[in-house]
């Protein structure tokens, strides 16, 4: 049982990897003996990063976006490991917004702006299409290959609002579109490539995290984990087996799934 979960001399490549979730990513697979390229756009933390992994890893800058600079990274990469086996499309963009004040008026459908939700298009949705293109390209000659796709809850159902309401009754702030528009094509996207290189022997599955605690407001994190079951919000550690397990041998025979990882958010 132990070797199905076994990612020894497997070369994985995270994209986003130095975010909240990216970095348990990489620790993830590493830990099941995978090599790891550790791709962001910083490259300070991409090269940190990696140099605090157990197996032999590579930071690389990329910008996921940007298909010179992919294809520049798949060049390091086979210069250096000869082969790709793993990519996981992490990167997104989760909007932020500059100030409070500001928060409400630009979260709302009505008036949320155009660019924003381009950004998060170009980031979220052709960013994975770009990697899977680029990386999943070299997969074919191996045929062989798993692509996992980091999707969300907010891709299966709607943001409810009433979460983002702080003690005294004010809506802080909307959940925006984009994310959830974003991350629910990332489903359908990956469908479609699953059904695509199937026969190929790629295998191109989504995994669906749940909300993680990360120094959010205490009123909000217990709203939130009451409408979970396991009346908890995630812990960034929370989404390493199911990697793993998509990463690995262990799904040798799914392609096509959302793996859904949520505390239960998403069944009622």
């Amino acid at each position: 049982m132990t070797d199905l979960f076994s990612l020894k001399n497997k070369v994985a490549v995270i994209t986003g990897a130095t975010g909240l979730l990216g970095r348990q990513h990489c620790i993830a697979l590493s830990h099941a003996g995978a090599n790891i390229i550790v791709l962001d756009v910083s490259k300070y933390k991409s090269n940190k990063l990696a140099s605090e992994l157990k197996t032999e890893s590579v930071g690389i800058q990329a910008d996921v976006t940007d298909k010179e600079s992919l294809l520049h990274a798949r060049e390091v990469i086979i210069s250096k490991f000869g082969r790709i086996d793993i990519l996981v499309n992490n990167a997104a963009i989760n909007d932020m917004f500059e100030s409070p004040k500001s928060a409400l008026e630009q979260s709302k459908f009505e008036s949320y702006p155009l660019e924003l939700w381009q950004k998060s298009f170009d980031v979220n949705v052709t960013g994975a299409f770009l990697c899977s293109q680029v990386f999943g390209s070299h997969m074919l000659q191996n045929k062989s290959g798993s692509i996992i796709n980091i999707a969300s809850t907010y891709g299966i159902v709607a943001p409810d609002q009433s979460l983002y309401v702080d003690k005294s009754g004010n809506q802080k702030f909307y959940k925006p579109p984009a994310y959830s528009t974003t991350k629910g094509a990332i489903l359908s996207f990956t469908k479609y490539l699953a059904a695509y290189w199937g026969k190929e022997g790629i295998r191109v599955n989504a995994l669906s995290p749940g909300g993680v605690e990360n120094s959010q407001d205490e009123y909000f994190i217990e709203k939130y984990s009451s409408k979970t079951p396991l009346k908890r919000m995630a812990k960034p550690t929370d989404y390493k087996g199911a990697l793993v397990f998509l990463a690995s041998d262990a799904s040798a025979y799914m392609t096509g799934a959302n793996l859904v990882v949520d505390g239960g958010f998403t069944i009622w």
